[in-house]
């Protein structure tokens, strides 16, 4: 291995990279950056006809918030009565309510005055309950990591946060099924299954903040999909307190159970629109005995793709994680966060550290040119640092002004395609456009920077990225939901026969339309 590697340092510098990890016997996890200059466009476009009317049929942003709806304001009565139910937890000090009322990028305000914080799914219940019969809305929030509008009030939405309801129920170590409250961090219960020799099946650059429940209910997509899949496949059952109060208890912890309708799947990517979770069951796999992280570089976006089809092929079932950054990112990290690339740090690793499927996938991909340069971690301090410049580059693009964030799902030999276009099509209006995100299950992460918030520059970005989006049957959000920015974008990724299903759903489970108002459904479903 270390042969190989001295090999890469006198190749030329990368433009692209790429961090790859994989966990079982062995684990290997690949990250791709790139050049300095723009790559040019792979792949052509072509022009679809796509109707830019807006759906809340105003000449607003679709993204803009709709008018107030006709839900009671908070009464004296109202405040008592949380009190009585929540002694010490019905928050209405301005200062301290401030914070939920703002979302993580700073980019939506509500202006809620009373912010509740339950400990039990019974207390959950009673509120809903109450608010429901006063026609009260209420907005569910979690670890508020959110970044479309989704976790905060739009207006004067009481905040319901699950912040205390944060015990883990119970851990079986043969079959490896957490049961926990939907307040717990994800970062906590990572923490706690790793000294049991399991891990969670989700890993998010947000895992210091973010809960469990708030990440079922956007079906949060992260680093560990491509090995363990989806919070679809993963959450074994969810207990749900509805609209009314009523509690819906589908906490099972079966990984087979055919009876009936699978209702907790209703809830999983629901955004809290359809029932406030407060507690989940999820399968956990066994802790990797080892784990490599294999940081790349590679010269073009094809020759990415070819990395990939290559990794899969000769790394196969220990294959964890595919994820890559492009050289605009990298100069923010090193910019802003002052985070060297580690290619031109790192010489080699410790051959016995390494597996030969890795072994072989390297000496295959360096002799065939695929790559320019790379490094390989196999420690946890410099596994570490690899994945914190994958993880780290949100927190980098808020310091390089105001940031359009697109969450766009396509095909895999498409992603790329998106970055460039749209480079092409703002021409210097942007200040930057880059792309990084989860190679291996075709998520896209596309950001783009001006000085300062620019009206014209949206008008210009949108709706050009869902259209092209639309036009290759992408989706318009891959991990983090519509909320309060995309929801009017919805037909760009679903039919209208299919909205309004939901719709219907949303009508049933919700007549009053309490929970989460003005979020991820259009506003022609009022």
């Amino acid at each position: 291995m270390l042969r190989i590697l001295q090999r890469t340092s006198r190749l030329r510098r990368a433009p692209r990279h790429l961090c790859l990890q994989s966990p079982a016997s062995c684990t290997a996890q690949f990250l791709p950056v790139g050049s300095q200059r723009p790559p040019p466009i792979w792949g052509s476009a072509q022009l679809v006809l796509f109707s830019h009317k807006l759906h809340n049929g105003t000449d607003q942003s679709p993204a803009a918030a709709p008018e107030r709806r006709t839900f009671s304001r908070v009464s004296e009565d109202d405040l008592a009565f949380f009190r009585k139910i929540l002694p010490g937890r019905a928050i209405t000090d301005p200062d301290l309510v401030e914070s939920s009322n703002v979302d993580w990028l700073k980019s939506v305000r509500g202006s809620s005055e009373v912010l509740l914080r339950p400990q039990t799914t019974e207390e959950i219940s009673q509120i809903l309950r109450y608010c429901n019969s006063r026609n009260l809305a209420v907005n569910p929030q979690g670890g508020n990591t959110g970044l479309v509008g989704g976790s905060v009030p739009v207006y004067d939405e009481i905040i319901l946060s699950t912040s205390l309801m944060n015990n883990i129920v119970s851990f079986d170590n043969i079959s490896g099924i957490l049961t926990c409250q939907a307040g717990c961090i994800l970062e906590s219960l990572s923490l706690f299954l790793e000294e049991r020799d399991h891990i969670m099946p989700l890993d998010l650059g947000a895992k210091g903040s973010c809960q469990i429940g708030g990440n079922v209910a956007t079906n949060a997509g992260g680093l560990r999909l491509l090995r363990y899949g989806s919070l679809h496949g993963t959450v074994l059952g969810l207990e749900v307190v509805l609209a009314d109060g009523r509690v819906l208890d589908c906490l099972a912890t079966l990984r087979k159970d055919n009876t009936g309708y699978d209702l907790k799947q209703l809830f999983i990517g629901s955004e809290g629109t359809l029932g406030v979770i407060t507690a989940v069951s999820i399968l956990c796999p066994r802790k990797p005995k080892s784990v490599n992280v294999v940081f790349l570089g590679c010269k073009t976006f094809e020759q990415l793709l070819k990395t990939f089809q290559l990794c899969r092929g000769m790394l196969g079932e220990i294959l964890s994680a595919f994820e890559f950054l492009d050289s605009e990112c990298m100069r923010l990290l090193n910019t802003h966060l002052k985070l060297a690339n580690p290619i031109s740090e790192t010489s080699g690793s410790d051959p016995s550290h390494d597996a030969q499927k890795l072994h072989n996938f390297l000496e295959e991909a360096i002799t065939s040119l695929l790559v320019t340069d790379g490094t390989v971690a196999t420690e946890e301090s410099k596994i570490k640092a690899l994945w914190s410049l994958r993880e780290r580059v949100t927190e980098a693009l808020t310091h390089e002004g105001f940031n359009y964030k697109y969450d766009i799902s396509l095909p895999v030999e498409r992603i790329y395609q998106l970055v460039t276009d749209t480079r092409q099509h703002l021409g210097g209006r942007a200040k930057s456009v880059m792309g990084y995100g989860h190679l291996g299950d075709g998520n896209l992460h596309l950001n783009i920077t001006s000085p300062a918030k620019d009206p014209a520059l949206l008008a210009t970005i949108e709706p050009f990225v869902y259209e092209w989006t639309a036009r290759y049957h992408g989706s318009i959000s891959a991990e983090h939901g519509l909320g309060l920015k995309k929801r009017n974008y919805i037909y760009y990724s679903k039919s209208s026969q299919a909205v309004a299903l939901m719709g219907h759903i949303k009508a049933m489970l919700d007549p009053k339309g309490i929970l989460n108002p003005y979020k991820t459904l259009p506003d022609n479903l009022k």
